[in-house]
């Protein structure tokens, strides 16, 4: 397929025409069919199975498939495109049906992209910190009621969506995800984009059951940085070196601006950010979280939002969903979420956390859950990730190694790999949830790392332990 053809019917000019999602339920997925649907599409769609939050939010806008599984009969030729997402596999019937038809197919990115042609694309790259990144412009965006579309990989406060498009909003803020954009179209999904106003924000080897080695990861940034349109703007983060070097090295004709973290300390539990007028008390906190607001701020004084208008707003903003969100607090104690699980991240949010609290017992504990952090061979990756936490603990299921059909990981493996004698690992749920409920949280900040939710754990019983 050739993706850089301009068809002769424009995706722009299909309001009140049928789209089908083939795998609806996804996150990202049922997010831009509600999008669409709010735009004035008429929107269908599949899945083999839907969960919450996707499965209300589908049934409330009447979207939600009438029953589970694939229909390859749903695949007509006045479908006007078919949106295929991630979870489905290349031999789907309904993708079956829609190749033989000759529909047009388009994978989450490439769509978005062709809604975004005649605007202004800022896309968010980086192993790490793009949520939060987006988050904030989008935040700072809200604040002072500038609209804009946009599409961000978390639930924001304020935002009913994740996904919103417009035909009238002159920017689009996209999050730049590098993993694949679907299961026919094997190039990372920040390839699609072409932005016109780009920012990297850290390379830190991960997906290493699509790019296998350090070098082929870092490579897909160097063609994200290529895709970005002549006399375009990059934003980087020139405290990451691998950033920096492989910015630097861009000889494409872009303007270059790079940021870095700004000066700030913690008081009684408060972070005051250095700014001109004064120290700034914000909400957010942590080197990393401190630097992803740095380059947050240059995007948006390139969308036209000047230093102390974004200082005003960025007070107030709280984080991203699982993003060091705070759930529960109460005098002496209190607990985080985060999404982290790649080792850089990991260590980054176990310091911060210590660094806000340095006179309570720091528990972190780590889900292992990704391809990544279960693969046995990169396991060694974690060597110090946990190193400021007092008291460190690893879950990880065996069943979801032989779910994702890697080679079992050990625990003497895990012990080895993270290298701290202390280190506490448990692969039980119910074990690594009694461990939790018998500890004494008095004066500890109580940190969960992962992409899951270790087994079934409760999060609201954990909130009744803090609160």
């Amino acid at each position: 397929m050739d993706y850089s053809t301009d068809f002769e019917t424009k995706i722009s000019t299909l309001e009140n025409h049928k789209l089908h999602f083939i795998a609806i339920g996804g996150s990202a997925m049922h997010n831009l069919a509600i999008a669409l649907h709010n735009k004035g599409y008429i929107v269908s769609g599949s899945d083999d199975a839907i969960f919450e939050p996707s499965k209300s939010r589908l049934e409330k806008k009447g979207i939600l498939p009438a029953e589970m599984g694939w229909f390859p009969e749903k695949i007509t030729s006045n479908i006007e495109a078919i949106i295929l997402g991630m979870h489905a596999k290349a031999d789907n019937p309904e993708l079956l049906k829609a190749q033989e038809l000759g529909l047009k197919i388009y994978s989450y990115p490439e769509f978005l992209y062709e809604q975004s042609k005649n605007k202004t694309r800022v896309v968010i790259g980086g192993s790490h910190g793009k949520t939060t990144i987006t988050s904030m412009i989008l935040h700072v965006m809200h604040f002072h009621n500038i609209n804009v579309d946009y599409m961000v990989g978390a639930q924001l406060e304020g935002f009913d969506t994740m996904v919103h498009l417009t035909e009238e909003n002159d920017f689009i803020v996209l999050e730049g995800d590098e993993y694949l954009s679907s299961p026919i179209d094997r190039r990372p999904k920040f390839h699609l984009y072409q932005p016109n106003i780009a920012l990297i924000s850290g390379i830190a080897w991960d997906h290493i059951n699509v790019f296998p080695t350090y070098k082929n990861y870092v490579e897909q940034f160097e063609i994200f940085i290529k895709m970005i349109t002549n006399g375009g703007i990059l934003i980087y983060n020139e405290d990451d070196l691998e950033v920096k070097k492989v910015c630097e090295a861009a000889a494409n004709p872009i303007r270059k601006l790079p940021y870095f973290t700004p000066n700030y300390k913690v008081e009684n539990g408060i972070t005051l950010l250095e700014t001109s007028e004064g120290d700034m008390p914000i909400e957010v906190f942590g080197a990393h979280n401190l630097n992803n607001l740095a380059g947050a701020k240059w995007i948006c004084q390139n969308m036209g939002v000047d230093e102390d208008a974004f200082y005003e707003a960025i007070a107030s903003f709280k984080g991203a969903s699982k993003r060091l969100e705070k759930f529960a607090e109460s005098k002496s104690k209190v607990a985080f979420k985060d999404f982290a699980h790649s080792p850089s991240k990991v260590a980054a949010t176990t310091k911060a956390v210590k660094e806000q609290f340095p006179n309570r017992k720091l528990i972190a504990c780590l889900e292992l859950h990704t391809y990544s952090s279960l693969n046995a061979e990169f396991l060694k990756e974690y060597e110090g990730a946990l190193a400021f936490a007092d008291l460190a603990v690893v879950f990880y299921s065996p069943d979801a190694v032989k779910i994702k059909q890697l080679e079992e990981v050990t625990y003497e493996q895990i012990a080895n790999a993270f290298n701290r004698e202390d280190l506490i690992i448990y692969t039980n749920p119910n074990d690594f949830k009694a461990f939790l409920f018998e500890q004494n949280l008095e004066n500890t900040a109580l940190l969960l790392m992962s992409s899951g939710n270790y087994g079934g754990l409760n999060f609201d019983d954990v909130k009744n332990l803090i609160e």
